[in-house]
């Protein structure tokens, strides 16, 4: 099959296996690129072009052109003449504008304030990650609906046109580091088995965490304790951003 579609919706669940009752593993948000590997049902086995993740996906009615100039710069930006939101990242393409909108699809707007050019960098990780404070943990999830650890850090990559893996396991690999360090500092990613932190600063970090099921700043030697006490996890590597 191997044919390449854009996802015009605003975020699209992938599962591990072709079923709704299946865990989610991640997300596509609106312009992500993917291509169809097979057709199983009312299902497509799909890997995305970003990360090359491989999952299933509902069988929906997708485009095969399209040219994106334009990304969501916000935690999310409201689609007028619906009830729902386009996420961080999404990519558009604009066909109209008017006053302070532009349109990206048919009768669908959103202020133009909330985007910014495709190739525009954000070299603030920190603002982008506070964007996210308590915003509800989800396993899989790469919104404002719910985001998991992994996730968190990717966006920040994928928003710069970088390349970075999906999952922990993926990036601890990606990444060259150490596993102690006695001062830390901003733009230290921490990496546990299952789990990524970021700190913000010399004294705390932020991370989508399961326990508080929220993104959450909490002092670095403090949580490294509470993940070994709770988890019984010891850090595996700390690399820098």
């Amino acid at each position: 099959m191997q044919s390449n579609y854009y996802s015009t919706y605003s975020c699209i669940n992938i599962y591990e296996r072709p079923s709704i009752n299946a865990k989610i593993s991640s997300q596509i948000i609106y312009g992500e690129k993917f291509k169809v590997l097979k057709k199983i049902k009312s299902f497509l086995k799909i890997r995305t072009s970003y990360d090359r993740y491989t999952g299933y996906i509902k069988n929906k009615k997708f485009i095969k052109k399209f040219k994106p100039s334009h990304k969501v710069k916000t935690l999310k930006t409201r689609i007028y003449k619906s009830n729902s939101f386009l996420p961080f990242s999404s990519e558009i393409e604009i066909i109209k504008k008017k006053k302070n909108y532009v349109m990206f699809k048919k009768n669908k707007w959103i202020k133009q304030k909330d985007i910014t050019h495709i190739n525009k960098k954000e070299k603030n990780f920190a603002k982008i990650f506070k964007s996210y404070l308590n915003c509800k943990y989800k396993w899989g999830g790469k919104t404002h609906h719910g985001i998991d650890c992994s996730a968190l850090i990717q966006l920040f990559y994928k928003f710069n046109k970088r390349f970075f893996p999906r999952d922990t396991i993926d990036q601890i690999s990606y990444k060259k580091g150490n596993r102690t360090k006695k001062k830390f500092k901003l733009g230290d990613i921490i990496y546990w088995k299952g789990h990524v932190a970021v700190c913000i600063n010399s004294k705390e970090l932020i991370h989508a965490y399961g326990p508080k099921k929220k993104v959450i700043i909490m002092p670095i030697n403090e949580t490294i304790k509470r993940i070994e006490r709770t988890a019984n996890l010891k850090v595996k590597k700390i690399c820098k951003i």
